[in-house]
């Protein structure tokens, strides 16, 4: 799995809105606070543009609040790709941001929906082989990049959930399995209406090592909610809320703005 920062960086992208295909041009932004224990660490936006069936999301991450006394994040994350009434394919994913005074970057390419290549940096250390559970040849086919991971397309609401996402984060493989919660309602800058939360299951697969107690505990005891919305008439839903919870308290990812704009 990424360090910590690489993780950060991929969840807060988990958090930027998307459509589906479009036949004019369209733009969204999407505004989040990342909170522990009710207390902001990190903040996010992100600007997203689809034009025929082409899609740009671009965003800016950074420590914020209590976070900035122990990890001082702050980077860029983009995401290009191609999309259909059923489908994103993305193309290109990076991460670029810093940690203190450290630089680190995660660059993934894709064909036809497998991954090409991924450049990470640092590189990441040693792997005992022992413990390391390595790619296998399909592995990295039909996957989805941190930001394309988040979108869902559906009919309605109510086919949101009920599904698994093959994920690919620049070094581990996992599926994220989305069952049905709860319906609801919100209201944030730009979006006010009906919601729906999925239960999300995380199964490692591989690019990992065994045994480690973090991953350990997401997979088996960790309680993790995502609430999706509508992203305006696209017929595609993206999280406007996110709770992850942690051996050492839960993680929340909450929209203050989530909004269509010309």
């Amino acid at each position: 799995m990424l360090r910590p920062s690489h993780a950060l960086a991929a969840l807060l992208a988990a958090a930027a809105p998307a459509t589906s295909f479009a036949a004019s041009p369209q733009s969204f932004k999407g505004e989040y606070t990342v909170s522990f224990l009710g207390l902001s660490i990190a903040r996010a936006s992100f600007s997203s543009r689809y034009e025929g069936n082409n899609y740009a999301i671009d965003g800016t991450v950074s420590a914020a609040g209590l976070g900035k006394l122990f990890d001082d994040t702050k980077g860029t994350i983009s995401s290009k790709g191609t999309m259909s009434d059923t489908q994103m394919q993305p193309q290109v994913f990076r991460a670029d941001y810093t940690s203190g005074k450290k630089a680190s970057l995660v660059d993934i390419r894709f064909t036809n929906g497998a991954v090409t290549s991924t450049q990470v940096v640092p590189a990441p250390g040693k792997r005992n082989p022992q413990t390391w559970v390595p790619m296998g040849a399909g592995d990295l086919k039909a996957v989805l990049d941190p930001m394309a991971a988040t979108v869902i397309h559906a009919d309605s609401l109510d086919k949101v959930c009920g599904r698994t996402v093959k994920f690919y984060d620049g070094e581990m493989r996992a599926d994220l399995t989305l069952t049905y919660a709860s319906k609801g309602s919100i209201s944030v800058k730009g979006y006010k209406g009906d919601t729906v939360t999925c239960k999300m299951g995380f199964e490692p697969v591989a690019g990992y090592r065994k045994g480690r107690k973090a991953l350990e505990f997401l997979k088996n005891k960790s309680r993790m909610l995502v609430t999706f919305a509508p992203v305006g008439q696209s017929g595609v839903y993206a999280p406007i809320r996110a709770t992850v919870g942690t051996q050492i308290g839960p993680l929340t990812i909450s929209a203050g703005r989530f909004e269509a704009v010309n």
